[in-house]
């Protein structure tokens, strides 16, 4: 499972890129620097929370999850796929 520290991190590297297409493209129609921007900062606010939400909902749903678990020969790990529920 993911710590929300990590969750914050990949919804903010992810929504960078995303934040910038959605600004070239309101840029595209608009033709004003300031109004694009302003969007795309409200695009990014609110997609990182909604990217952090299903985040979180989806570490909750134990469909076809991976199991790390030490092997007991070693320092060697084993990953297995658990269907668990």
């Amino acid at each position: 499972m993911d710590s929300h520290s990590r969750s914050i991190a990949k919804a903010v590297s992810y929504r960078l890129l995303g934040t910038a297409s959605t600004m070239l493209i309101f840029f595209l129609f608009s033709q004003d620097l300031k109004l694009s921007l302003g969007a795309g900062a409200l695009d990014m606010l609110v997609k990182i929370a909604m990217y952090w939400a299903h985040e979180r909902v989806w570490n909750r749903v134990p469909f076809v999850r991976q199991v790390r678990r030490a092997a007991f020969w070693g320092r060697m790990s084993i990953t297995s796929i658990k269907m668990e529920g």
